[in-house]
């Protein structure tokens, strides 16, 4: 589980870097906890 939790952050790097507002951050962190949701199930 561990594991697939730091993939997916590496995998979302590019896109956590690439954003420059605050709304960017935050659809950033939603699909981190989307895909978070997903691999759990």
């Amino acid at each position: 589980m561990k594991r697939i939790v730091i993939v997916s952050l590496l995998a979302l790097a590019p896109l956590l870097a690439g954003c420059h507002t605050i709304q960017g951050v935050g659809k950033d962190i939603t699909a981190v906890g989307r895909g978070l949701e997903n691999t759990t199930h």
